[in-house]
């Protein structure tokens, strides 16, 4: 069982299955003994495109379901699958009960290479276990000897601590439940990863990396696309045991909800975020009091609200990390539904909170931003130039990556996140 759980899904056999599954399967749908069925094959992929187009259209402007249009690369894959289906549908009526099996059959292969294709693209689900949720369900609850205990005092500094000899090879992950003591917000389990430092005696006093996911989506997104356990282990390898201790904290309450981070007619998200959150930390967790040891970040959706934290309340969290992030915060496609739905069609409140505005009106020196782009990703890459542009000016200091060959994915903030380790690690004072 542990082997199927270990299984990749973006390489070796599988996608390797998938590609010869879904091109043979192409060419038989491709392939009959009728004149006109050349004609039948652009019919179907004409009429293929226009259903995706249709549903796109209803999914980002009629029930903004999403707030950008989804990737040309995701729309490209669901075009071939629906034609694979429209073929195999019009082969139908005048074949065998053999013909019409494998018809189907063919069909399968085609639309499982293009839900491989997909997944491959967003770099979520990389093996069985990801797919499945198994690794993350194993998740144990924070227990109390890795908590802070009444009367603790402060640990050695970060330059002063010496790792012992048996200090673990890597750190280890837990979950809790954050409660909205403040906000009354019900958000889902966070995870908790923990550095072999922490795991040490005494422990030095570490700093604290908070992250938010993307939309749709949620805090395990980290743990499975975002392979969040081995960044941070590689990086505490390089580091004699030392990382932050990282909290992946849910800003929505569910897969779907969107919040945009904010206190709005909505849900009390920044009350959340900016009170709730720093203070279960600070009561719960052994770390540094000092906030200047504090960072946000996130993916999508999850940079936009780590921007958003790091300018509303730059003496909370000096430092951001951003992957992908939006231009602004947005419910839907159309800037006025937003505005409609989050706070009853007043622009100035609602602009009151975005961080373009507050860069403009805002000076920041002394706090720090690291933006991160997928090259491929062209307009969340126009997105990080405008805002690095804004944070500059406002005094961040201010460091852009873009990454060769990714577009709007996970495979981004896999290859940012050493980059951005390495911004904080300075910040943070963590010794190189």
């Amino acid at each position: 069982m542990d082997f199927l759980s270990d299984v990749s899904l973006v390489d070796g056999p599988f996608m390797w299955f998938c590609v010869g599954f879904g091109a043979v399967g192409g060419l038989y749908l491709l392939w009959r003994r009728q004149r006109s069925w050349p004609v039948v094959v652009l019919a179907c992929l004409l009429l293929s495109v226009g259903v995706v187009a249709l549903v796109h259209w209803i999914l980002i402007d009629l029930m903004a379901s999403f707030s950008e249009n989804l990737p040309f690369e995701t729309l490209v894959w669901s075009v071939i699958a629906v034609t694979a289906l429209l073929l195999s549908i019009a082969r139908l009526p005048r074949n065998g009960a053999k013909s019409r099996l494998l018809g189907c059959v063919a069909m399968l292969g085609v639309v499982l290479l293009c839900v491989a294709q997909v997944n491959l693209y967003f770099g979520l689900n990389k093996t069985v276990a990801d797919l499945l949720g198994t690794a993350v369900a194993r998740i144990q609850p924070l227990e109390p000897s890795l908590q802070r205990s009444a009367g603790s005092v402060p640990g050695p500094s970060l330059s002063a601590w010496k790792a012992p000899d048996s200090l673990p090879g890597g750190g280890v992950l837990r979950k809790a439940h954050i409660p909205g003591t403040a906000s009354g917000f019900d958000a889902r389990d966070a995870y908790i990863y923990l550095p072999p430092a922490y795991l040490s005696t005494p422990r030095p006093s570490l700093p604290v990396l908070i992250l938010y996911a993307g939309q749709p989506g949620g805090p395990t997104d980290w743990l499975s696309g975002g392979r969040l356990r081995a960044l941070l282990d590689r990086f505490a390898e390089d580091h004699g045991g030392l990382a932050p201790v990282t909290v992946v904290v849910d800003p929505n309450g569910s897969a779907n909800a969107n919040t945009m981070c904010m206190d709005s007619n909505i849900a009390h998200a920044d009350t959340y975020l900016s009170q709730d959150v720093p203070a279960w930390i600070s009561s719960t967790l052994d770390v540094s009091t000092d906030h200047r040891q504090r960072a946000v970040g996130g993916f999508s959706f999850g940079g936009t609200c780590a921007l958003q934290m790091g300018t509303l309340h730059p003496n909370l969290f000096p430092s951001v990390v951003a992957f992908s992030a939006e231009r602004e915060p947005a419910l839907a496609k159309d800037r006025g539904k937003t505005i409609a739905d989050s706070f009853g069609g007043d622009v100035e409140a609602f602009e009151s909170r975005t961080p373009l505005v507050l860069m403009a009106e805002r000076r920041y020196s002394g706090s720090g931003v690291y933006l991160v782009s997928g090259e491929a990703d062209h307009e969340f890459t126009a997105y990080m130039h405008e805002l690095a542009d804004a944070a500059r000016n406002s005094g961040f200091d201010t460091h852009e990556q873009s990454i060769a060959r990714a577009g709007h994915s996970w495979d981004a903030v896999i290859e940012g996140m050493p980059g951005a380790l390495g911004f904080l690690a300075k910040r943070w004072g963590i010794p190189q």
